[in-house]
C-alpha cells in the first residue's frame, strides 16, 4: 500500500468520547463536573473536568479524506494518540505542552479508523478514550494519479526536467504544488511550471550540474484537486544526472559540435531541414527518447503528397520534438552533409557518426540549435529551456 497522508483544513471541533464537547456548545452550558468524576466537597479544591475534543465526530461514516484529524485536551494533557486502520497506524505530532495532537499522515478513502487517546487529568489520573469513524469512499473518477519522469534510478542528461502528469485534471494547482518538492545534492534553485491541468514541469534555473542526485516528492495523496477530485497516491522518485552532454548545431554551417563536460569531443557534418518548407527549429531541445531502429512515416507528422516518405528501420534515432524532429543516421544524404540542408526537419548524419552519438547519449541530453528563424516552443517536447527562468517561474501556481 502507498503511504498516504492527511491534508490540512479548517474544520469544526466535534465530540470524541463521553467526556468530549461539541464545538458549538455555549460556555454557559458546560457542566461543572464530568459525569465520571466524583464531586468535591466544599473544603476540597475541585479537579477540572478532562475533556478531549476531536476534529472528527465519533461514529462519523462519511469523513472527507482531506479532513485534518486532531485532538485537543482541556483540563489535562495528552500522553499519546493511536490513529489506525486495518492497513496500519497514521503518524502525528504531539504539541510540546501536551495540549493537542495532530495527524501528519492523511486519511484513505473508504476506510474505517479507530482513534485511541490516552490523557492525564490535572490530578494525575490517567484515562483512555476511543472513538471510531470511517471515511467517504472515492471512485477512480474522483482520484487523479500522478506519473513521474524521470524513472526511479534513471541517469539523465543535464537538460532533463522533472515531469509530473495527472490522469484527471488538477484545478487547485496551488494546493497540489504546495505538496510537491524537488531537492538535490548539490542543491539547485528551480521552479514548477504548469503546462496544463494535467501536466507540470520543474527545472533548475540553469542546466543541472553534472553528477547531481535528485529526489522528487509528490505528496498529493488525498489533497483536494478541485471539482470533487482528490490526489490518489503519493510518489517519490530518486534519479541521477550524469555528464553534461551538450550538442551545438549550426544550421548555416551544417556542423554539430559535441561537448561532454565542456570538452569538444567531435565535430560532425550534418544536414537539417530544407528551408523554407521544412525549416528545423532553432532553440534548445532535449532528447526525449531513443530508438536503435525507427520506422519513419511522414504522414504521422502531416507531410503528404509528393514530399511524403515512409522509411523503415532508420538507425540510431533520437527524438527531440513531439512534432517529429529527430537526430538520426541518414546515409542517403551523406553527400549533402556538412554543406547543404535537404531533410524534412530532422538532423541527419552518417551512420558511423550517428551510432557513436547514440551510444554516448541519454534522455535529457541537450541539443542547442541556431541559424533559423523558426523558434522552438515550450510544449513541443521538453522545451523548458526556451524561456528565461524569470518567465518560466511565473508558470508556478504559487508565483
Amino acid at each position: 500500500m502507498s503511504d498516504r497522508r492527511l491534508s490540512m483544513g479548517s474544520i469544526a471541533l466535534v465530540a470524541v468520547g463521553s467526556l468530549a464537547l461539541t464545538a458549538c456548545q455555549a460556555k454557559d452550558d458546560l457542566p461543572g463536573v464530568s459525569a465520571d468524576e466524583p464531586t468535591q466537597s466544599a473544603s476540597e479544591t475541585p479537579v477540572p473536568p478532562l475533556r478531549l475534543v476531536a476534529s472528527v465526530k465519533k461514529g462519523a461514516s462519511d469523513v472527507p479524506v482531506d479532513r485534518e484529524v486532531s485532538v485537543q485536551a482541556r483540563g489535562g494533557t495528552i500522553a499519546s494518540v493511536d490513529l489506525s486502520s486495518a492497513d496500519g497506524e497514521l503518524e502525528g505530532d504531539l504539541s510540546a505542552d501536551g495540549s493537542s495532537w495532530t495527524a501528519t499522515d492523511r486519511l484513505e478513502p473508504g476506510t474505517s479508523y479507530t482513534m485511541t487517546t490516552t490523557a492525564t487529568k490535572s490530578d494525575g489520573t490517567e484515562v483512555t478514550r476511543s472513538a471510531r469513524f470511517s471515511t467517504r469512499d472515492l471512485t477512480l473518477d474522483e482520484q487523479t494519479y500522478p506519473s513521474v519522469a524521470p524513472l526511479a534510478d534513471e541517469t539523465v542528461g543535464v537538460g532533463m526536467p522533472v515531469i509530473v502528469t495527472f490522469d484527471l485534471p488538477v484545478k487547485d494547482k496551488a494546493a497540489f504544488e504546495q505538496h510537491m518538492h524537488v531537492t538535490s545534492s548539490p542543491q539547485q534553485e528551480g521552479s514548477w511550471h504548469w503546462l496544463s491541468d494535467h501536466e507540470v514541469h520543474w527545472r533548475p534555473q540553469t542546466y543541472w550540474k553534472p553528477n547531481t542526485d535528485v529526489h522528487v516528492d509528490v505528496d498529493v495523496n488525498s489533497i483536494d484537486a478541485g471539482d470533487g477530485i482528490y490526489g490518489q497516491e503519493n510518489r517519490e522518485v530518486d534519479f541521477h544526472v550524469g555528464a553534461a552532454h551538450i550538442y551545438r548545431v549550426d544550421t548555416k554551417t551544417d556542423q554539430m559540435r559535441v561537448f561532454s563536460n565542456g570538452k569538444l569531443l567531435r565535430t560532425i557534418p550534418i544536414t537539417t531541414g530544407l528551408q523554407p518548407t521544412y525549416t528545423t527549429r532553432s532553440g534548445t531541445k532535449v532528447i526525449i527518447e531513443k530508438f536503435a531502429s525507427k520506422d519513419m512515416n511522414s504522414e504521422t507528422v502531416g507531410i503528404n503528397g509528393a514530399d511524403a516518405y515512409n522509411i523503415e528501420g532508420v538507425q540510431w534515432a533520437m527524438r527531440l520534438t513531439y512534432s517529429g524532429e529527430f537526430v538520426h543516421a541518414a546515409p542517403w544524404s551523406v553527400s549533402s552533409q556538412g554543406h547543404e540542408n535537404v531533410s524534412h526537419g530532422c538532423t541527419g548524419m552518417s551512420t558511423d557518426n550517428a551510432a557513436w552519438l547514440y551510444a554516448m547519449s541519454r534522455r535529457g541530453d541537450v541539443v542547442e540549435y541556431t541559424g533559423t528563424d523558426k523558434p522552438m516552443t515550450l510544449d513541443n517536447g521538453y522545451g523548458d529551456w526556451n524561456e528565461s527562468f524569470a518567465k518560466y517561474a511565473k508558470g508556478s501556481a504559487l508565483s
